[in-house]
């Protein structure tokens, strides 16, 4: 009903039929009276008349009454919405009192041209499709009565208007529900595309955010447990090398905790937030690994930098960190190295280890325990629009190679 009710198209019919049922009637009237003048039936039609106006008007005056700024009379229920009983009543009403009219003077026949309106937008299909039929032989009958003789046209002419009408009518009627359908279906489509993009978007967020716990917070309780407990293992037969283990731990934990803090405030690696830029914070990387897992790692950058985004320097320290710590736990190096390439059009970081190696077609078949690894650093260069090579042999160490265009062809 609001839906119809907020139609303009509708709107401006229900005017025009609203209208042009009170011109008809005050014509009629007109015409009443210009040929029976002074006649005894003149009180009673000019009081049908003004009774069938104010019928007419009750539903707009009601409307009026109840505060309603755009009063659903105008437009009748909508489509496959049963009438109310009050409208129903009021139909009956007013033509009730245009048929008496009609009997008493049949000048007022053509009034039922804009009943036909009213009909169709108020009853079911079927019921409006008998009262047209019942109005139009009460023009036909009305008309007949007029001319005093038989005429085809009287007899034609009334049908053929009601059915021109009827059709119009009828084929407006099925163009909106039609129209109505489209929206419908536009509606609910945005919908259930805005609640996939948000589920996707949802699922992207969770794999950012069980990346960036993997890549710092996990690293770190891991390097911290393998310290500890190589810290017991030799606390009795070698006190200064175990609280060199304890010591090497609680550096840890403190560089943790500062990851800790800045992945709650704005998920920004802990190196990157001290301003140095990428290079520092690969170099403070390849310091602090080498300096917690006992191995010797170099940092070397080659080519002029460039400006990066904050995403992309974000995530080649991510890379890093994952890169290195599957050298710590799973490589069994004792040296690797971090390049940085700024090229023309893309930056490269490669990170090698002199380590037993792995045939890449079968390694890793399956994510290591806390559920990434290579797999986090291929999705996090596909993010960003870059590619994960890794060139390994069993016994020869490996080297994995990550390319980031500058110009990054973002991936969700």
């Amino acid at each position: 009903m609001a839906r119809a009710s907020a139609d303009p198209d509708s709107r401006w019919l229900a005017a025009v039929m609203h209208a042009a049922f009170y011109l008809l009637l005050a014509t009629s009237l007109a015409r009443f009276l210009l040929r029976h003048p002074g006649g005894a039936r003149v009180p009673w039609i000019i009081a049908l008349s003004v009774i069938l106006a104010v019928v007419y008007a009750l539903p707009p005056l009601a409307s009026a009454l109840r505060g309603e700024r755009s009063p659903s009379y105008a437009y009748g229920p909508a489509p496959g919405i049963r009438p109310t009983p009050a409208r129903l009543t009021w139909l009956a009403l007013v033509v009730g009192v245009w048929l008496v009219l009609v009997i008493l003077a049949p000048s007022f026949g053509w009034c039922a041209v804009p009943l036909f309106f009213t009909g169709l937008r108020t009853l079911p299909p079927r019921p409006a499709l008998a009262l047209v039929a019942v109005l139009t032989a009460c023009v036909i009958a009305s008309q007949l009565r007029l001319a005093g003789r038989y005429d085809p046209d009287l007899i034609l002419g009334p049908p053929a208007v009601s059915a021109v009408a009827t059709a119009v009518f009828a084929y407006l009627q099925r163009q909106a529900a039609r129209q109505r359908e489209l929206i419908d279906d536009l509606i609910r489509t945005r919908r259930e595309l805005a609640a996939t993009e948000r589920r996707e978007g949802t699922l992207a967020e969770r794999q950012r955010l069980s990346m960036e716990i993997h890549d710092t917070l996990a690293q770190g309780l891991s390097s911290q447990q393998m310290l500890l407990q190589a810290a017991d293992r030799v606390w009795d037969t070698d006190p200064a090398k175990a609280r060199t283990h304890v010591r090497t731990a609680e550096s840890i934990t403190e560089h943790g905790l500062a990851e800790a803090r800045r992945f709650v405030h704005d998920l920004a690696p802990a190196d990157l937030a001290d301003g140095g830029g990428l290079d520092e914070a690969l170099r403070a990387l390849a310091a602090r690994t080498g300096q917690d897992a006992g191995l010797t790692v170099r940092f070397h950058s080659e080519g002029t930098p460039a400006p990066l985004p904050d995403r992309t320097q974000s995530a080649l320290v991510r890379i890093a960190q994952g890169a290195l710590a599957n050298v710590t736990e799973h490589a069994g190096a004792s040296a690797a190295a971090l390049t940085l390439t700024h090229l023309d059009d893309q930056v490269v970081l490669d990170v090698a280890d002199n380590g037993r190696g792995f045939t890449p077609a079968e390694a890793p078949p399956a994510p290591d325990r806390r559920g990434h690894g290579l797999p986090a650093i291929r999705a996090r260069a596909r993010q960003l629009g870059g590619t994960l090579t890794i060139e390994s042999a069993p016994g020869e160490g490996t080297v994995l190679s990550v390319s980031i265009p500058l110009s990054p062809r973002e991936t969700p």
